[in-house]
């Protein structure tokens, strides 16, 4: 990213931050000042520290900013104050993390300023800075940018902490991320038992698929009767990127996928993801190695897919790498977004910067993947054939797009728990390259690439047309994607399950740690959000609209299980076009599904002989299912016109300052409904008293009592906030202050602050215009 040019701006440091100046404390007697300290982690330990420094909350002044020290350690680089910033704020914080703390693993680049010799340098790992820093600006890559001033602080101390936070943001070796401290020293007694009796994992309630029995459990839940798990990797012998344990056709023995191996890329045999209940499959594999095999091999597999399936169906391959954008194209348009959204300054009109988003081409990638996914969807149900994702190693595309078809086609996986146990299945255990992907090594640029962003906002994209659909909020997903800066988590810090326990088990004998029978250091996934938020935190997480199979309603005085009607939630799906050439099919840029039929001996590999045969009905499919109103609890198919899709304005704009609308936003919605809620959840609490319902244990409680707090809901009924006006502290940006970030000339009554308040000018006229109707 290219460093914005910095402002000077001097301001002498308030006295109670100068001890040790020419300031006569005889003669000004003062209450003794708390030592300003980092608080650290187990693991963690100061590495450098500079006092004076400034944190600057403004742009064009340096009224409102923050006086403090700044520390950088071995995990964050952390800014501590007894200011308090110049606004109102809410209570959300993480456990792990201070309120001016930035992990190193999300520092994208450390910027150094010299205003005398008017010099910036870019600093890398190891390198030497030959002037004196007065300002450190760090781009950060969650769309933060932080800058600190040095007018104050001794210039070889402000050098020195420039140069330790370049240094350890960019380490060498996996082993030195600061996961491997911390589990080491959170987890492990000097003689192996389990410190505190914490067990990383042991009490989620999902599956972390990296036993038998979980796979087990995911081909009963399925249907799978013609599945089942095979152990030929147990101990990675096989594959090192594969799983220990995975699905594959019952009729395909081990022996066989044995010799099987050696013709795919990276050894990946192909994976069973998931089973409709009509009997068809969602298989993903690398692709053949060997062009000679090619045709045997296809022959095999797909007649061991269609052996699995009731009826015998057809099995149709999808090849990713010839449909979809490369992980380079996806990078680059990331990179453009960040640099729209946080980086250029806003223009007096919206024309430039909507153009400039357009151009990005990141939402044309979104509707790509999901536009793709809705075709596999379409083969799945209305088809009733298996599909295969081939990609040339199946660790990054297919992981997308075999997840949003789960996504579409099972509700369970819209559900909390079933949606961390998709990405646990399809992402962590199939070995997606998180390690290279994130570049949190900062070794390969070439290498890194936002999937798993780009995942999250196709996510997105369905929750804002379904929202009632979707146990979680938008405010996970966000929580969800920092989560992978912070680096004491096993789920994004390695590029496979084996990469994990090879390290883990080479960490642990270096620094002597006894790991008892277990072998390797065992990482706390992130689905344990105890581990950074307090449950009351947590209930940001909570859906106020989700309708699922769980959810109740009160009829007539009873206690029902609730099935939102149909007619309820059509309102949705009107003004759908009649031609779903726009949507699905379009003409030349239609994603092309190669047929391989395993019943007979030729396979077709031109898809214009099968397209004059499929066309029509896919048309008439997705028309009919349109024509009806949604079933939250069935398939789900999101609308993919360009106007339908939308900029996530939580995660790339949260920062920005003028983009932050005060007592605004979708905030304000989910406020009044978490209240309704949770209203609703106390009366129906009460009913059941009065109906005899509630369990022994808690019937000694009478209706008049005060409820007890089991709410599910952050802003409860009755609250201090429960009255019509909406807190001060809420905006568009909550739970996320923009404040300390780069501030750029207000916006405010110009075109794009029309959009940002959620009028529907994100496409530009002409690509309106060209719209079909």
């Amino acid at each position: 990213m290219r460093p914005l040019t910095p402002r000077p701006h001097r301001r002498h440091a308030p006295d109670h931050l100068r001890i040790g100046t020419k300031t006569d404390l005889k003669k000004c007697p003062q209450p003794p000042i708390k030592k300003l300290e980092a608080r650290l982690l187990p693991g963690e330990i100061v590495v450098n520290e500079v006092s004076f420094v400034r944190k600057c909350i403004g742009a064009d002044s340096s009224h409102g900013d923050l006086w403090g020290k700044l520390i950088c350690t071995n995990f964050k680089v952390s800014f501590i104050t007894h200011d308090a910033l110049p606004m109102q704020r809410f209570q959300v914080a993480n456990r792990l993390l201070g309120e001016h703390d930035v992990p190193l693993a999300c520092v994208e680049q450390v910027v150094t300023v010299n205003d005398a010799k008017g010099k910036q340098k870019v600093l890398c790992s190891n390198q030497k800075l030959k002037f004196n820093p007065t300002e450190l600006i760090l781009y950060c890559k969650d769309f933060r940018i932080i800058r600190f001033r040095f007018d104050e602080a001794g210039p070889q101390s402000a050098k020195k902490v420039c140069l330790a936070i370049a240094h350890y943001s960019q380490p060498a070796d996996p082993q030195l991320l600061f996961g491997f401290e911390y589990v080491g020293k959170q987890y492990y007694g000097s003689l192996g038992e389990r410190v505190n009796g914490v067990d990383p994992g042991g009490g989620l309630q999902m599956p972390l698929f990296d036993r038998p029995s979980e796979w087990d459990r995911e081909i009963k839940r399925t249907g799978a009767a013609e599945w089942r798990v095979c152990s030929i990797n147990e101990g990675y012998v096989v594959s090192p990127s594969l799983p220990e344990y995975f699905v594959v056709p019952v009729s395909l023995a081990d022996q066989d996928l044995k010799q099987y191996l050696c013709f795919f890329t990276a050894h990946r045999i192909p994976l069973w993801c998931w089973n409709h209940p009509n009997g068809s499959a969602l298989v993903r594999m690398a692709s053949i190695s060997d062009p000679l095999q090619q045709r045997k091999l296809d022959q095999r597999i797909c007649s061991a897919i269609t052996k699995s399936h009731p009826q015998r169906s057809d099995v149709l391959k999808s090849d990713l790498d010839k449909n979809l954008p490369n992980i380079q194209d996806i990078q680059a348009a990331f990179v453009k977004v960040r640099q729209i959204c946080v980086i250029e300054p806003f223009e007096e009109s919206e024309e430039k910067w909507l153009s400039s988003m357009e151009s990005s081409r990141w939402l044309e990638y979104v509707r790509a993947f999901l536009k793709h996914s809705a075709e596999v969807v379409y083969l799945l149900e209305g088809k009733h054939v298996s599909v295969i994702l081939q990609e040339e190693e199946d660790r990054d595309l297919s992981c997308v797009v075999s997840s949003l078809v789960q996504l579409m086609l099972d509700p369970h996986f819209r559900s909390l728990t079933g949606f961390q146990s998709l990405v646990q299945k399809e992402w962590v255990m199939a070995g997606h390259r998180f390690l290279d992907r994130c570049n949190h090594l900062k070794k390969n640029d070439k290498e890194e690439s936002p999937l798993f962003q780009l995942f999250l906002d196709c996510v997105w994209q369905i929750i804002n047309q379904y929202p009632a659909a979707f146990e979680f909020t938008e405010m996970y997903l966000t929580v969800l994607s920092d989560s992978m800066w912070i680096p004491v988590f096993s789920t994004f810090l390695f590029n496979c399950p084996q990469q994990r326990t090879e390290n883990s088990m080479d960490f642990a004998k270096s620094k002597c740690i006894p790991v008892g029978g277990e072998k390797a250091l065992r990482f706390p996934p992130v689905w344990d959000w105890s581990q950074q938020f307090t449950p009351k935190d947590q209930a940001l997480f909570n859906n106020p609209m989700y309708v699922g199979k769980g959810a109740t309603c009160v009829q007539n005085g009873a206690v029902k299980s609730f099935r939102r009607t149909k007619k309820n939630y059509s309102s949705t799906l009107r003004g759908m076009p009649s031609s779903l050439r726009n949507i699905l099919m379009d003409g030349h840029d239609s994603l092309t599904l190669t047929r391989r039929n395993s019943l007979v001996s030729r396979l077709k590999p031109d898809f214009s002989q099968i397209r004059e045969v499929v066309e029509s009905p896919t048309e008439r499919f997705f028309r009919d299912w349109v024509s009806r109103p949604a079933d939250l609890q069935g398939m789900l198919i999101p609308q993919l016109l360009p106007s339908h899709l939308a900029l996530w304005r939580l995660y790339f704009l949260r920062w920005v300052p003028e983009a932050s609308i005060p007592k605004g936003g979708p905030v304000t919605a989910y406020h009044k409904l978490s209240q309704l809620a949770d209203e609703v959840e106390k009366l129906q609490s009460q009913l059941r008293q009065y109906k005899g319902a509630t369990p022994a244990s808690t019937k000694t409680s009478t209706p008049s009592a005060p409820p007890s707090d089991h709410s599910r809901m952050y802003f409860k009924a009755g609250s201090t906030h429960a009255s019509s006006s909406t807190p001060e502290y809420l905006s568009s940006s909550f739970p996320f202050s923009p404040v300390g970030n780069m501030c750029r000339r207000s916006i405010l009554g110009t075109p794009l602050s029309k959009f940002l308040n959620g009028a529907k000018i994100w496409l530009s006229t002409e690509t309106l215009a060209n719209e079909a109707l």
